[in-house]
């Protein structure tokens, strides 16, 4: 079994989901059900610049958020990127701000 892990930024929430469900195919019961097996983590619009706060915990100067939408996904024995995701793929030179559990990023990505 060949893991592969990548990380993705998407223009928006909603267009992941457009994204996510091309991964799915509906049977003849109307069971949606995987192309293949994987695991998707959304992180949504992650935090680029922390919050500062003053001596008293006031906020001096509001979290600078990414206007991206951010996923980390896993995916088994596939040689590429779901078809219409490489696109929105993000090469890490890090392990990112997430990981699966036991799994190295760097060791792992396509």
């Amino acid at each position: 079994m060949k893991l592969n892990i990548a990380k993705y930024q998407f223009n928006s929430k909603e267009q992941f989901l457009d994204k996510y469900d091309s991964l799915h195919t509906t049977d003849e019961q109307g069971e949606v059900l995987p192309n293949f097996e994987f695991s998707v983590v959304q992180l949504g619009n992650i935090v680029l610049e922390e919050a500062v706060l003053d001596e008293e915990g006031e906020v001096v100067t509001e979290a600078v958020l990414s206007e991206m939408w951010h996923v980390d996904a896993i995916f088994t024995d596939q040689e590429d990127h779901p078809y219409g995701w490489k696109t929105y793929s993000v090469n890490l030179d890090t392990e990112g701000m997430h990981g699966f559990a036991g799994l190295n990023y760097l060791e792992h990505k396509f």
